[in-house]
Formats: structure tokens, C-alpha cells, sequence
């Protein structure tokens, strides 16, 4: 008989294209579950063999119950018609043993229904799950291998035994010495340098080409070997970090439409340019999560569950880590996920670490001085705002005084205008009639004339758009002050606020002037501030008058009382700092409104500055006189202090607060005689020019470098802050000393 064939025909391969991948995944699940459904069923019914002999063997007698009374006839009369003569008596006795015991065997197998059918079917599912035994696996169930039993006396015994498993024979590792560890660790670490320089070089060389290796790159941040991973990890970041600055191309990289993924490119360079960009991004962007999630790692103290790096060693990977940040911020404005780095590194301008701290504020500085157009402030100023708002205004005074750096002038404006206005160069008039004819010379000038349109009106646009960005970003920034005025007066970021209200006071609305100038002075009024947080007070206040509020009509002589009154407070010690703030004011209070200062508030002043002149460092001092000169110039009536005769009635009073009262007119200016003694060779040289009247040309006449400088400006020329006397001082060479004939004699006398 031939053998039966199979009807069932082996799938084509064209049928097995066409198959799914999802299905035949599919069908291998289902194949494996079905051989574990068969294993763990006779895994199950092995164990239930092996419980009913061990229930066997281990109840006790008990008699058996009658069986239905159909069938006991019927088992009486095989009982009777056995031939017991043809056994032996062991064997007797063993049956006997074994019809006192309930078991499988004397069941009733007639019936056709199985022990306790009809109680199966009252119980519940719950009574039923109860029923179950409960065993926990505390150790893996050990494979028995089931053995012949064994028959004694008392019955059969099972016999069973573990299966033997194979051992792993563990070879013994040689115990290495510390050099030799040291040895190993430097050639490993040698090792995986060679491979970094060896992808980044491969990359630079053939970006577009090099995606695969970019990848392999990417995946040593993830390096396993305990020995060298902190190190090599911290090299990946650098590097990966300059590859992406060199590859990365000037402009932001859009993912691609529906349509146009759907759509075929005839050109391969197209095509290839597609994958590059692609590629790029998707890397870039995977650079950037393991960048963040290191720094978070760190933040939360987290350690991952290979424990390759320690606790300790996380820091220094954060540190780099935010340092790559850092850089990308500032180095690829223009390119993909800027706005994520942004959100990464304007909270921790605020961390506890005063490293990462620094390394974030020093990056957004950078950041605002090179951003010409405005749109990357914008994004910062937003981020800034939100952190300040979002942590009840609890935030470090650094993250407030990064909006001092922030390029928002009216003069910068339009000079940043035409910076980015490309300048087109014409051909001039000779150029012309050189090379071209009557008619092309016509054609060309009304081309030209066309261009110069067409650039005027780009400039306007980009000027336009330049001022909304600022308009906003400013409406942010004085949004935040505001804020802090109005709802946190005692906190540590006043002092940042109030220097911010100082810088961009001229671009404040007028219709804020008024009750900005009434909360100025009630914080000045109430005592809480420092002195150096009451001059940026007062330097606020004359910045809003100075610019549109000058149309106002307001008495700003409660500010001159204040700062009149507090200059003494200025000394060689740590106020001599402040120096810089107060000098600023009595150029925004005095030189620039002149013409609503009286005669007797610059003599007073005058007057008061050159006795604080004696009190300060000598960087002070310059400053100050420099001041004096300027005021001396602007107001010259003032000369009358050079003269020693009184001009009207009254006396002096140095000690009253209000300069238009102290009677400044019947002093004079001893303090310049003082300081023509002063070690400083420049305090001199500004002494000896203000008693002589302060003139242009002569003898007593300033340098250019000295008259040409303010203030301020000397007073950081001139800053002893590095330990160092400006202008150097002169070594001496010691002279030897030439003995007389008389004193050698006597010397020499007093040997005898």
C-alpha cells in the first residue's frame, strides 16, 4: 500500500513575501505557547502520579464503604469463585493489606462519572481557587528522575533522584598587582582614544557619508568597562561636541512632509543630502537627551543598575556635560532644539554649584551680546521670567542681573540695522563710461536705482521687526521687576532690580513714571535698603526724568537731600565700590539737567565731594576731582570757591542735609591744598589743575588721556583692585656710600 500523501501544499516563495511580518510573528508566539501549554500539562499530571503514590503510602487504613447493590452480587461471587489455593501466602497477605486502603484501584470503573462529579459541579470558582495549594518558590523546583520503588513490609517505597546537571568549571583568573592594574587601565584607556580619534576623523573628513560611525560615537557615552568609563564617557562628550559644531550646517533643518516623503527625487545628491539631514538630527538630538539625562542623573542623585560609575564620578560627568551645553547654546544659535537647551540651562543659572552656575551665566552673556536681531533674547527672557515666577521669586540675584547684558539701546538699533543690511557696492560714474555704452549706462541706472529701493525697504522691514522683538522682550523684563516691587520689597533681589530699572529706565513708559517714582522713594524712606541699594534708587529715579520724563513736572529734591546727605557714608573700606554708582548719579543729577540745578546745590556739592576726597583710595579721589572739574566747567560761578573772601551773609554749615541751606557760597576749597601733598602723583596733578581754575591750555592743563576721561572711567583706570599702584612705581637704585679721609682714619684708629 503506497504511502498516504500530504494535501497540503508548501507555500510558494512569492506567498511568503507577500506574508506580513506581524503574522508570522504571530504564528511563532502561538507555536511557542502551544509547546509550553504541552510541557507545563505533563509537568502537571507527572505531579499528580507522584502525589497519589505518595498518598498511598502514607494514609492510613481505612474500611471501604459498600458499593451499590448491583454490583455487590456480582463482586461476592468473583470473590468466592477465586482460587486462593494458587497463591502464595505473602501474596495473600499484600491484597489483603491492599483492599483496606482507598485508592484509584478499587475505585468503582463501571460508573461511568468520576468520585465526586456532582459535589465538583455545586462548587463555586472562588471555593474551588481556595482549594488550591499554595507553595511560594523560594528556590527553583529541582528535576527528579523517577527510580524502580522498593517493597518492604510496611508497603512500596518510591525511589527518585535528582538529575545530575552540568557544573561550570570557573577557570581560576590570575590576582593582578597594582602596577600591573595600572599597566592594563592606561593601555585600555590608549586604546579607546585611538578609536575616538579614529571615528571623529573618519566623520570630519566624509560627514555625509559617516552617519553609521557618528552613531558608533554616540554609543561609547555609554561605556560599560568600570575602569576607564568616567574618563572615556567625558572624551565622547567633547568630542561629539566639536564634531557637531564642524558638520552642523548654517541653517535650521525642517522635517520633511507627507508628500514629500512619498515623493521620489531624481537626483541622488538630493537624495543623499535628505539622508545626511536626516541623520544629523536624529543624532544631534539623542546627544542631547544623554546630555540631559546625565545632568539629571546627577540632580537627583540617581545611580543606574550597572553601577559602572560612582556616585562621586557623576558630578564631574554633569560638569562636562553642562559644559557641552554651554558651548552648543552659544556656538549654534540658528540649528535644531535650540529652544531645549535654552529650557536645560536657564534653571541651572540658579544651581547650588557654583561652578555649573557660572558656566550657564557666563553662556547667556555670550548669548545676548552676539544676538543681533533679538529673537534669541526673546526666548531667554520668556525662559528667565517663567523660572522666576514659577519658584515664588526664591532664585539667586545673578539670574535677574543677566538682563543688564542684554543689547536693548535706541543708538545700538540702528546700528545693528545696518549691519545686517547687506551693503551693495554701484559702479562709480568713470566705471561707467569705461565699459558701457550710452544706452547700457541708461539701463544701469535705473537698475541701480531700483536696488537702493528694494535695499531701503529690507532695511525698514528688518529695523521693524528688530523693535517689536524688543518692545516684547522688555514688556517681559519690566513685567518681572514689577512684580518683585510690588510683592517681595525685603527680598535679595531688589538690588538686581533696581540696577535693571536703572539701565532700561529711558525705555519705561511715561505713564508708569509717576507711581514708579512714588514706590522709589518709599523704599528709600523706610530704611530697609543697603546704601548701595538706595543709590541705585536714586540713579533710577534721575534715568526716568533724565529721558522722557523730562517733560514731567516733577521735584526730584527729596533725591538730591538723600544722596547729599549720605555721601559720607563713602570711606577707604568696603563702600569705596560704591564709588562707581555715585558717580554715575552726579553725572545724570548735575551735568546733565544744568539747567534746572541752581548755583547753590553745585557749590554744595562741590564742596562736600572735595572733603570726600580726603576719606577714599586714591581711585576714588581721581574720580571725584575729575567730577569737580566737569562741574567747575559746566557751572562757572563756581570758581568763587577758589577765593578766600566770603560772597554774602551767613556761615558754612557743613553739617546740615539740605544743600540749598548750607550757606557753600562763604567757604573755600582748603581740601585741594591737602591733597597737592598726596602720594598719588595723579590726585596731584588734579589738585594743582583745580586751583589753578581748571584751564584748558598751559602749564596746569590736563593731559589728553586725563581730560578726556570721566569719572568713571578713571576711577576703574586707576582700581587697586589687583594689588598693583597705577602708575608703577619707580624702583630706586641704592648709592653705595663714599667714606671721608677723616672717618676711615678714625675707624682704622679704633683697631690699636
Amino acid at each position: 500500500m503506497k504511502p498516504r500523501k500530504n494535501k497540503k501544499r508548501v507555500p510558494s516563495f512569492r506567498k511568503l513575501l507577500k506574508t506580513s511580518k506581524v503574522k508570522l510573528d504571530n504564528k511563532l508566539k502561538n507555536k511557542q505557547f502551544k509547546q509550553q501549554s504541552i510541557a507545563k500539562k505533563y509537568r502537571k499530571e507527572q505531579r499528580k502520579l507522584r502525589q497519589a503514590v505518595k498518598d498511598v503510602t502514607a494514609r492510613t487504613s481505612v474500611p471501604l464503604e459498600e458499593n451499590k447493590k448491583k454490583h455487590a452480587a456480582e463482586r461476592e461471587e468473583e470473590e468466592e469463585a477465586l482460587p486462593l489455593d494458587m497463591m502464595d501466602e505473602d501474596d495473600l497477605k499484600l491484597m489483603e493489606d491492599l483492599a483496606q486502603k482507598a485508592s484509584f484501584v478499587t475505585r468503582d470503573l463501571s460508573s461511568i462519572e468520576p468520585v465526586h462529579a456532582k459535589k465538583r459541579k455545586q462548587e463555586s470558582v472562588i471555593d474551588r481557587y481556595e482549594k488550591m495549594p499554595r507553595r511560594m518558590q523560594t528556590e527553583p523546583e529541582k528535576e527528579l528522575i523517577h527510580l524502580l520503588p522498593i517493597k518492604d513490609k510496611s508497603g512500596i517505597i518510591p525511589q527518585t533522584m535528582e538529575k545530575p546537571g552540568k557544573k561550570q568549571v570557573e577557570e581560576p583568573q590570575p590576582v593582578l598587582t597594582t602596577d600591573e592594574l595600572l599597566i592594563q587601565r592606561r593601555r585600555k584607556l590608549q586604546e579607546k582614544k585611538r578609536h575616538i580619534a579614529a571615528l571623529a576623523a573618519a566623520i570630519l573628513s566624509d560627514p555625509e557619508n559617516s552617519i553609521k560611525k557618528l552613531k558608533e560615537l554616540r554609543a561609547m557615552l555609554m561605556e560599560q568597562d568600570p575602569n576607564v568609563a568616567v574618563i572615556v564617557r567625558k572624551l565622547v562628550m567633547v568630542s561629539l561636541m566639536e564634531i557637531f559644531k564642524d558638520i552642523t550646517p548654517s541653517y535650521k533643518i525642517r522635517p520633511l512632509t507627507e508628500a514629500e516623503k512619498h515623493t521620489k527625487v531624481k537626483l541622488k545628491e538630493t537624495q543623499k543630502l535628505r539622508e545626511f539631514e536626516e541623520g544629523l538630527v536624529s543624532q544631534y538630538k539623542f546627544y542631547l537627551e544623554n546630555l540631559e539625562q546625565t545632568v539629571k542623573d546627577w540632580k537627583q542623585r540617581k545611580l543606574k543598575k550597572s553601577n559602572v560609575i560612582s556616585l562621586k564620578a557623576y558630578k564631574g560627568l554633569a560638569e562636562i556635560a553642562v559644559k557641552c551645553l554651554c558651548e552648543l547654546l552659544v556656538v549654534l544659535p540658528h540649528f535644531n532644539f535650540h529652544n531645549n537647551i535654552i529650557v536645560l540651562i536657564v534653571p541651572l543659572m540658579n544651581d547650588t554649584s557654583k561652578l555649573i552656575s557660572e558656566m550657564c551665566c557666563e553662556a547667556v552673556k555670550k548669548l545676548f551680546k552676539q544676538d543681533k536681531l533679538g529673537s534669541v533674547s526673546l526666548g531667554v527672557v520668556k525662559v528667565i521670567s517663567g523660572l522666576v515666577k514659577s519658584r515664588n521669586y526664591d532664585v539667586r540675584p545673578e539670574v535677574l542681573k543677566i538682563f543688564l547684558h542684554l543689547r536693548i539701546k535706541e543708538v545700538e538699533v540702528k546700528k545693528d540695522a545696518e549691519d545686517i543690511t547687506a551693503k551693495k557696492k554701484f559702479m562709480s560714474s568713470k566705471e561707467k563710461r569705461k565699459n558701457l555704452s550710452r544706452m547700457q549706462r541708461k539701463w544701469k541706472k535705473a537698475e541701480e536705482k531700483l536696488e537702493r529701493e528694494l535695499l531701503e525697504a529690507e532695511a525698514s522691514e528688518s529695523k521693524e521687526k528688530k523693535l517689536k522683538l524688543h518692545t516684547e522682550t522688555l514688556n517681559i523684563i519690566f513685567l518681572t521687576y514689577f512684580r518683585i516691587l510690588k510683592k517681595v520689597q525685603k527680598s535679595p533681589l531688589l538690588p538686581a532690580v533696581l540696577e535693571g530699572l536703572a539701565k532700561f529706565a529711558h525705555l519705561i513708559n511715561v505713564e508708569f513714571f509717576d507711581d514708579l517714582l512714588v514706590v522709589l522713594h518709599s523704599l528709600i524712606a523706610s530704611g530697609d535698603l543697603s546704601y548701595r541699594e538706595s543709590l541705585h534708587c536714586v540713579l533710577t529715579a534721575f534715568h526716568i526724568l533724565s529721558g522722557q520724563g523730562d517733560v514731567l513736572n516733577i521735584d526730584p529734591s527729596k533725591f538730591y537731600s538723600h544722596l547729599y546727605r549720605t555721601l559720607f557714608r563713602l570711606h577707604a573700606g568696603a563702600t569705596n565700590d560704591d564709588m562707581v554708582i555715585v558717580l554715575q548719579c552726579l553725572d545724570v543729577m548735575l551735568t546733565k539737567r544744568r539747567k534746572k540745578v541752581s548755583q547753590q546745590r553745585a557749590l554744595a556739592f562741590i564742596k562736600r565731594l572735595s572733603t570726600l576726597a580726603l576719606h577714599v583710595l586714591p581711585n576714588s579721589s581721581v574720580g571725584i576731582l575729575a567730577t569737580n572739574r566737569i562741574l567747575m566747567q559746566t557751572f562757572p560761578k563756581t570758581d568763587l570757591l577758589l577765593d578766600n573772601e566770603a560772597q554774602g551773609s551767613g556761615l558754612y554749615l557743613p553739617e546740615l542735609d539740605e544743600p540749598e541751606c548750607c550757606n557753600a557760597q562763604n567757604t573755600a576749597l582748603w581740601e585741594l591744598h591737602a591733597l597737592r601733598r598726596h602720594y598719588h602723583p595723579t590726585v596731584q596733578k588734579f589738585a594743582d589743575h583745580l586751583i589753578a581754575g581748571a584751564p584748558a591750555e598751559g602749564s596746569e592743563a590736563l593731559r589728553p588721556d586725563l581730560s578726556r576721561r570721566s569719572g568713571t572711567e578713571l576711577f576703574e583706570t586707576y582700581n587697586m583692585k589687583g594689588m598693583t599702584f597705577n602708575p608703577p612705581v619707580a624702583s630706586v637704585i641704592p648709592r653705595k656710600k663714599v667714606l671721608s679721609l677723616s672717618t676711615s682714619f678714625l675707624k682704622h684708629s679704633d683697631r690699636y
